[in-house]
Parts: structure tokens; sequence; C-alpha cells
């Protein structure tokens, strides 16, 4: 087995399904996390069909995830006194299994701390490439040798920054912003959420952890900020001027947001490239093809590109250029499939008008009644199935 030693930098989803689906087959994971300890709190994600089920099955996690599902049902939209304008059913917008982004990181770290090693709260700051491996520094730790090197660290990558450029030549701002932060169940919601919008903005409120707390979300329009991604104080000053006078909860969630330990804030945004290899460089999850986080692709995809990664270099010996190819041949259409599911979701998300927003209501009203109501479940299940998943224990299939 050629380059069996692998760094790879991000720990939420994709680096650690990465982890364990390299140790499976031989090689040495090694995961770097900019985080001091892992990211609690977070969204919910979800996982739909045949593929995602199998890799989470195949890697003796979906009865821990499972456990751990938020089992929120219906969503309600209401008005600014909290009347139910509309109701949407589960099964019109929720995967087979829904879980905190927390919840499934913890699960997968538990499932890879064994035997791989994960340094905390440090950074990626150069990678140098040579005929025999890579040489990679490090903000705080010393400089390592590795085999490869795998960006599986989102969105905002930095090994994609270093390895093929400035982010603004990948990543497509869908005009949203979103903040999420835990908080207290006051309304007493029972595995279920409420949400109002207004126009450009919405916020919402469901249900966690067998609703012993809750999760607020907001969502609002606007164009690319110049926004420090680490400066919290100032990212909440922005969502405290856009949702002052809102309405509805907007206020009591904003005091709230002051104390809250797992503030999130984030523009929403897809990531397009013409190759997610080069050298003894590669991305997997988000930080190769992120679909955004309205798609509920983001996990399932992240899985599945780390299996398919995983499994292509262990069929090629090693061998990353071999691999790597194949990787992206395996994936590439997948992954485009997956992301025109967040194409348009913005603008429904966040109508830019009153009057868009009062019909956008009135037609979620109408949805559990409508003939093709299930048509967009129907279409996220088939994007999210149409990939093969080749049985990498048997690699002779790959010879």
């Amino acid at each position: 087995m050629k380059n069996r030693t692998v760094l790879i930098s991000g720990s939420s989803i994709a680096g650690p399904a990465l982890a364990y689906w390299l140790h499976r087959h031989g090689f040495v994971p090694t995961i770097v996390e900019r985080a001091p300890a892992l990211r609690d709190g977070g969204y919910a994600v979800d996982f739909r069909g045949r593929a995602h089920l199998t890799v989470l099955r195949r890697m003796g996690v979906l009865d821990a995830v499972e456990r751990a599902k938020t089992g929120v049902g219906s969503m309600s939209y209401v008005n600014a006194a909290g009347k139910e304008q509309a109701r949407m059913p589960a099964d019109l917008f929720a995967g087979d299994v829904e879980i905190l982004r927390g919840d499934l990181g913890r699960i997968l770290h538990d499932a890879t701390k064994g035997f791989t090693e994960y340094v905390f709260g440090d950074s990626i700051t150069s990678i140098d490439e040579d005929a025999d491996g890579v040489t990679v520094t490090f903000e705080r730790g010393v400089p390592r040798r590795f085999d490869l090197v795998i960006g599986a660290d989102g969105l905002h990558s930095n090994t994609r920054r270093l390895t093929f450029g400035p982010e603004e030549r990948f990543v497509k701002h869908l005009g949203i912003y979103c903040a999420i932060f835990t908080t207290a169940n006051h309304l007493g919601l029972d595995h279920t959420g409420q949400a109002y919008r207004t126009a450009g903005r919405l916020v919402a409120l469901y249900s966690a952890r067998h609703n012993a707390e809750a999760k607020a979300v907001f969502f609002f329009a606007s164009p690319l900020m110049d926004l420090n991604r680490r400066d919290v104080a100032r990212q909440q000053e922005v969502l405290t001027e856009q949702f002052t006078g809102n309405g509805w909860q907007s206020e009591r969630l904003l005091r709230e947001m002051r104390h809250a330990p797992d503030f999130f804030f984030d523009s929403v945004g897809q990531v397009h490239m013409d190759t997610w290899t080069r050298g003894r460089v590669a991305l997997v999850g988000d930080a190769a093809y992120c679909p955004s986080s309205l798609s509920g692709m983001g996990s399932g995809l992240a899985l599945v590109g780390a299996y398919v990664l995983a499994g292509e270099l262990a069929a090629a010996g090693g061998d990353h250029r071999v691999a790597f190819a194949r990787y992206e041949k395996e994936m590439r259409e997948y992954a485009t499939g997956c992301q025109k599911m967040g194409d348009g979701v913005a603008k429904l998300m966040v109508p830019g008008s009153r009057v868009l927003a009062s019909l956008l209501n009135h037609y979620y009203k109408l949805i559990p009644y409508l003939p093709g109501k299930n048509m967009a479940a129907n279409m996220a299940r088939k994007a999210a199935e149409n990939v093969t998943l080749h049985d990498y224990g048997n690699l002779s299939e790959h010879a």
C-alpha cells in the first residue's frame, strides 16, 4: 500500500467519516481541527434514501444516529401573534433520519477516536508537496510530513484556499445569511417547530433533544458582507440590526442569543469547482461541492464522498493519481445533482416583499392538499440515491 499517512483538515462530518474508511482500508489518518474541541450545536441535518443510510449502516453508526434523531414532525408558519397560518408535514421536507449536526459529530468522533489522531486548536498554514510526500506547517504545531492531505474543512475551506486559490473563485453566495443557536424551549414545542416569515427575513424555533431545548434559526437576505467569520460580537450586532422590530419572538430570541453557548453565523453558499484534486491534495464534502445548507443534502453528500474517496484510494493501492481521478468520476454527477436541490430555495426561503411572503404563506397552507405535494421530497430522494456505492471490501472489481 502506497501513501498510507493521510492528514485530514476538518473534524465535522466529512473528516471523521473519511478517517473511518481510511482506517478500515489500512491507512493511518490524522485530523487537524481549528476549533479547540468538538463543535456542539448547529442545525438539524437530514439523511435520505438508500445511499445515505447504507453508508451509515456500513460504518456501524446507524443505530446511534437513530437513537439521537430529532423526531421533529410538522413545522407551523405563524403570524406576528403566533397564530398558525399553515402547517407543513414532516414528510414534505424531512429525510428518513434527522439529527442535530453536533450530535452527529459526536457519534462520528466516538467511532474514530480509537484509531485517529485528533489535533484540536490548530490549523494548516502551508502545504509543500514534493515527489515523496507533503510537508505541512501549522499555526501552533511543528511541521510534519504526510503522504496525502485531504481538505474536509467546509464552505470556507482553508485547504482549498492554500491549494487552489482564493474563496471567491469557487464559492457562490446565494443571497442569504443564516444564524442558529440553542435556547430554551419557552414555547413548549413538542417535537415540532414554528416559523415566522416577513419580507427578506425568516425566524424559526424548533424543539430539540426530546424537547429539553430548542434551536433558534434566523435567515435574512443580503449581498455578501465583509465580516470576520470569527467576530461573534459583530455578527450578533448585524443580526440584531436585521431583526429588531421584526415581530413574533424575534426580540426575545435576540436577547437570548447573547447567552447562547453555540452561536453560529454564516453566509449561505455553494461551492463549484472544475476539479477537487491537485497533486497529493484532495477535497471532500462541503470544501469540494457544498450544495448549501438549504439543500438538505450536504451531510449525506459528505458521507458518500468520504466513502468513495477512501474506497478508491484502497482500490488503487494508495496510488493517489489513479484514486483521485476515479473519485472525481464517481462523484461528479452525484454532487451536481445534489447541488441542484439547493438552487432556487433561497428565494423561497426569504421572498423579497411582503406580498410575496404573504402569497408564499398561503401557498404553504394549500401544499398538503395539492396533487404534487410530494414532488419536492421525491426529487430530493431521487437525487440522494443517484450514486452507485461499490463494495470496496471486494477490491477485485476495481482492479
